[in-house]
């Protein structure tokens, strides 16, 4: 099918145009973005008639004398054709219409727009109307069935849909599109295109190919490609004998395809490469009109597209039909070889005449005048070699099987080869993820966003008015907002707290170049520039703490400075999809291969930057859903990466899991349709918050107006999560995942805020809690065990009590033991911290005092912080043990840890024997816990547990489990000198044997004074370090200090003290230094000073624990009930 292409001639102005024939085939009309319809007799007119419709034209259809046009204002007008004269309004829209087309008739008109709806309108009477709802954004294009029954659309929100004209209701839909939020911004504007006269086949046409879909089963029957279609496809029309498609890409491609044989017939390039829009075959099928979007018409001809009109062979319009001699005579063109060529570049032709063949054998891949490549389509390649589109001769056509036109032409050209290469059946490798900045929409839109991040955005204007850049902040204390102009056509940028960096594409002329405007400098000079080498184009660039990072096409990622030096460079392993930093960490995603069947093969590097540099994540394939893509990639504001899918999930780094990758969200659950996405701005870890954009029909946001960002909720996706059980599971997995932040922050050197860390510790041992007294109720004893290895020593002892309650005996036993393990567990800790303490004081014998007691503070600090907890929630199971004997009596059950009274303790039978095990809560006199091997006799932890009455029974509560016990933070209360414990000794001789205890062991201390011992390391430094100067002065100025700021805490106070004590002149610090040194006294009068302590401390212990019985007798004479079980329900 040979054809001619036209020079291309100026009709409209730059904008969208359209194209059709009036029914003769006499005129070619079009319609532009002038708003003016031009009726052009021939394609050399220069003088053509026009009608203006509007301020803007964007679609017009044609059809017995009727022009109908949709405009600007909303409306579908028509006019008579060709006077042009006004014929009144079909219709209106609350937004512009986007394409019209008359049915076969021209009866009907069909009409889309941008509101999301489709109307049907008959011509003769314009109020009879009918509406199609249900797409979910503007319709890109409609199209009538030729028989009039259906009715088909596409949409920018991903699907082409079959109406029943009648019915209005939906037939079918199929998700096949690409989804936008307008038709500008659509890649393809998706001309949809029904087969005339039998309207079996409906082509679709989807990114780079056009599918046909058949009428009444509405399955998928074929796919019709080509090897040069790179780029979508915009628009497709079929021939008006229906045996012919026709398509044209946005890359200036114009295809035709022959129907029957699945081959290409004809390739035609646009003569600059712009995009065709506007596509229409003449009446008699001999020419093809196109549009492009720079207003220009265009025209093909020498088509043999002709409607049949016998079932007879086809013969080429011109040629005499031929007998069997003509088949051998020397003219004969090879139809089979000369399908899909001209007659020019028939390789038929070339492969008659040898030597031109191998003259013109470097030249197989230059495209030739008509637009084709050679050796592609139907041509033979070489002896053993077909391509796949001509190994489908000889397979059953997908049309009528009765029909004598499709053994026409292909079917006589005598046999194939024999030998023939198989087909590849296989996995199709995918196309590769083009890079991309994080948080910034497509480049091609004129108005869109730069960047979006926790710091503010930037907004670039790409238009005919201005080409400029805005800088706002979130927070203009950071700074105020800018406007830049990009002259040199930045298309990528970061901003930090610190710097703007923004990067350019290299052209003909110019290289690549890299923009830094650090406006945080305290020097004038507060912009650098930097350019590539030759051939070397930014991809992807990113913000640091003090550096910057642009990753290139070359497989280099640059640091620099946020100065401007140049620091290290390093390859990458696979093309850059795009890069993230946060404070000294940097994020980079590669392809680190092809992937298949839709799928992408990323890796991901994770480095971080700081004294030592090191590599975390090396190369580790970076885990996406199946066939998606990725959309967004960044850190939360704590610090931890993460990244979201083009399915919705999102995933964070568990850095106490190996370095893997959490989903912690699923935006798609929380979007009310399918072309609904959420764009993501940030990631918050406390408050748990993930920050996005709702996009209405469409995945990203307009620039104006001003998108609101929208707050989602974690949930990490647990098995049954609707139950107790699970949501519980859920709660503390989520809250132990999004704490992990405060380890990598310490361990990085950051302040930590040690109220959150302590208020997240206190609610996952809630929760442990909360899941170990279900457990119990629901009786799994080897859960509870499993979920105390995951509780703390203080909130064992608490689960302990409440198994041993329950009359839990076997579990109390188990627990038992794990407290004993974790109780050594920390007396080692502190034995590694003590011998860790006594080195830094050897070996820092300059650093002040304050530094040297910082291992000891910080074990304090922990164990006080437990021990308030663990007193928290054994403090308000006592509240609801008492709620519980306010309420209805219950049966009663026994409890072994209340006394019944006028028992004695010598009735009480241990309930387990005393095995050769230590007990870590028993206490000295000190008021902690005494170390394993201290214990002259080791007992087990349940030895002094006494059968009682229960006084609130734990089946009252167990059978309403809309009543489960929950624990509620408690404000810390001054704790005693002695520590709480498990179990508390009542009773006067539990009294006299810890008195003999204590003396017992003053017996022991006075026996170790009389022998000769070696001074410890802390008398040795008392002894050799006297009190310093600043010491002194800290003691009589700590007051005045605390008084000024009274929210400091100890280090604090001391690095306060610090900066006032140097402040002082050199002659105070002398005479301070001196003070201290005339308060040293002699070391026997300290040691004898020390032991009149001790020995009063003693006293002193005994005479607390008799008050303290004193007290406990006098509480429990006014009040008997008011002895707290450990772990009560509420009754009700």
């Amino acid at each position: 099918m040979p054809c001619e292409r036209k020079p291309m001639r100026y009709g409209h102005s730059e904008g969208h145009t359209e194209v059709c024939f009036d029914d003769t085939g006499k005129f070619i009309v079009t319609c532009g973005h002038d708003g003016d319809v031009r009726i052009w007799e021939n394609l050399d007119d220069d003088d053509p008639r026009f009608i203006t419709v509007g301020e803007k034209a964007y679609s017009l259809a044609l059809k017995n004398g009727k022009l109908v046009t949709a405009n600007s204002s909303n409306a579908v007008q028509i006019h008579t054709f060709p006077d042009g004269e006004p014929d009144g309004i079909l219709t209106r829209f609350t937004t512009n219409a986007t394409h019209v087309t008359f049915n076969t008739s021209g009866s009907k008109v069909a009409a889309g727009s941008s509101d999301f709806l489709v109307k049907v309108v008959e011509v003769s009477d314009s109020s009879q109307q009918k509406t199609l709802r249900g797409h979910e954004a503007p319709v890109l294009s409609v199209t009538f069935d030729p028989k009039g029954d259906f009715l088909a659309s596409a949409s920018c929100d991903g699907s082409v849909v079959v109406w029943n004209i009648e019915e209005q209701a939906q037939v079918i839909s199929w998700p096949v599109l690409q989804k936008t939020n307008d038709v500008s911004n659509a890649k393809s504007l998706c001309r949809l295109a029904w087969q005339p006269r039998t309207a079996k086949f409906l082509a679709v046409p989807v990114e780079t190919k056009v599918h046909l879909y058949e009428r009444e089963s509405w399955n998928h029957v074929t796919t019709l490609s080509d090897d040069l279609l790179n780029q979508p496809i915009n628009v497709a029309a079929w021939s008006p004998c229906g045996n012919f498609l026709a398509a044209a890409s946005v890359g200036g491609f114009i295809i035709v395809w022959d129907i029957e044989s699945k081959l290409c017939v004809e390739r035609q390039k646009h003569e600059k490469g712009f995009t065709v829009c506007g596509l229409a075959w003449h009446p008699s099928g001999s020419q093809i009109a196109y549009t492009d979007t720079e207003g220009c018409l265009g025209l093909l001809e020498g088509f043999r597209a002709s409607v049949p009109t016998t079932n007879t062979p086809k013969v080429p319009a011109g040629k005499p039909e031929r007998g069997y001699e003509d088949l051998f005579d020397d003219e004969d063109d090879d139809q089979v070889m000369d399908e899909g060529c001209s007659d020019a570049n028939s390789p038929a032709k070339k492969a008659a005449s040898g030597v031109q063949a191998d003259e013109e054998d470097d030249d197989d891949f230059v495209i030739p005048a008509t637009g084709r490549v050679k050796n592609r389509g139907a041509i033979l390649d070489d002896e053993n070699s077909l391509d796949s589109g001509s190994l489908k001769f000889g397979r059953p056509k997908f049309g009528d099987d009765n029909d004598d036109d499709a053994d026409s032409a292909v079917m006589t050209a005598g046999p194939l080869p024999a030998t023939l290469r198989p087909v590849y059946e296989g996995p199709q490798p995918t196309p590769p993820q083009k890079a991309f900045q994080p948080g910034s929409t497509p480049v091609h839109l004129t108005h869109r966003f730069m960047m979006w991040n926790s710091v503010g955005t930037v907004r670039g204007y790409n238009d005919e008015q201005d080409n400029a850049i805005d800088v706002e902040f979130h927070d203009t204390a950071v700074h105020h907002a800018m406007h830049l102009t990009n002259s040199l056509g930045h298309t990528m940028t970061d901003v930090s707290q610190e710097a703007v960096l923004l990067a350019c594409a290299s052209t003909n002329e110019l290289a690549s170049k890299i923009h830094c405007l650090h406006f945080s400098s305290w020097d004038t000079n507060k912009e650098w520039m930097v350019d590539l080498p030759q051939g070397e184009d930014a991809r992807a660039l990113c913000l640091g703490q003090g550096w910057a990072a642009v990753a290139t096409s070359t497989l280099i990622v640059r640091l620099f400075t946020i100065g401007g030096v140049q620091r290290e460079i390093f390859s990458l392993p696979g093309a850059v999809v795009c890069m993230a930093g946060h404070g000294e960490q940097l994020l980079i995603v590669y392809h680190r291969g092809t992937g298949f069947d839709g799928e992408q093969a990323l890796g991901v590097q994770l480095l971080q930057f700081g004294r030592k540099r090191r590599q975390i994540i090396n190369g580790e394939p970076l885990p996406i859903s199946q066939k998606s893509y990725l959309c967004w990639l960044g850190f939360t504001a704590e610090g931890t990466p993460c990244y979201v899918d083009s399915e919705g999930v999102v995933r964070m780094l568990n850095r106490s899991l190996g370095f893997t990758w959490t989903p912690v969200c699923n935006t798609r659950d929380t979007c009310k349709s399918k072309s609904d996405h959420y764009w993501v701005v940030g990631v918050h870890e406390n408050p748990q918050q993930l920050r996005c954009i709702p996009c209405k029909g469409s995945r990203y946001p307009p620039t104006l107006p001003r998108p609101a960002v929208a707050i989602l909720p974690f949930k990490l996706p647990l098995c049954q999560t609707t139950t107790e059980k699970g949501q519980m599971e859920e709660q503390f997995w989520r809250s132990v995942l999004f704490h992990n932040h405060y380890s990598f922050l310490s361990s990085s050197g950051y302040e930590v805020d040690e109220v959150g860390q302590s208020q997240s510790q206190k609610e996952q041992q809630e929760l442990l809690m909360k899941m170990f007294a279900l457990s119990c109720k629901l009786e799994r004893e080897f859960r509870c065990v499993e979920l105390a290895e995951l509780m703390t020593q203080n909130v064992v002892t608490l689960a302990i009590r409440y198994a041993s309650k329950s009359r839990r005996m076997a579990l109390a036993q188990r627990l038992s033991e794990i407290a004993l393990e974790k109780a050594s567990q920390i007396q080692e800790e502190e034995q590694e911290d003590v011998t860790e303490y006594s080195d830094i004081r050897q070996t820092s014998s300059g650093r002040s005092s304050y530094d040297q007691t910082d291992v000891r503070e910080k074990h304090h600090r922990r164990q006080t912080l437990e021990d308030e907890r663990s007193q928290e929630l054994e403090e308000e199971e006592g509240e609801r043990e008492i709620e519980s004997e306010d309420g209805v009596e219950a049966p009663k059950r026994l409890n072994p840890f209340a006394k019944v009274p006028g028992s004695s303790l010598e009735q009480a039978t241990p309930l387990s024997s005393k095995v050769g095990r230590p007990n870590p809560f028993k206490v000295l006199g000190s008021g902690k816990s005494s170390p394993v091997s201290c214990h002259p006799r080791v007992k087990n932890i349940l030895d002094h547990m006494t059968p009682s009455r229960k006084l609130a029974p734990l089946s009252a509560s167990a059978g309403k489990s809309n009543r489960s016990p929950v624990l509620k933070p408690l404000p810390p209360r001054a704790k005693g000198k002695a520590q709480s414990t498990l179990l508390e000794i009542t009773g006067a001789k539990a009294v006299v044997k810890k008195t003999q205890e204590i003396l017992e062991a003053r017996d022991d201390q006075q026996k170790k004074a009389d022998a000769p011992t070696a001074p410890s390391p802390a008398d040795n430094a008392e002894t050799v370090r006297p009190k310093t100067g600043f010491q002194l002065w800290l003691e009589e100025n700590r007051k005045n200090i605390t008084a000024d700021h009274p929210d400091l805490e100890e280090t604090d106070i001391i690095k306060e003290a610090m900066g006032l004590f140097r402040n002082l002149s050199a002659d105070e610090r002398l005479a301070w230094t001196e003070r201290a040194k005339g308060l040293t006294g002699d070391v026997k009068d300290l040691k004898k000073r020390k032991r009149t302590e001790a020995g009063g401390g003693i006293e002193n212990e005994i005479g607390q624990l008799e008050a303290n019985e004193n007290d406990a007798k006098k509480k429990k004479a006014m009040d008997p009930s008011s002895k707290l079980s450990a772990f009560a329900f509420h009754k009700d």
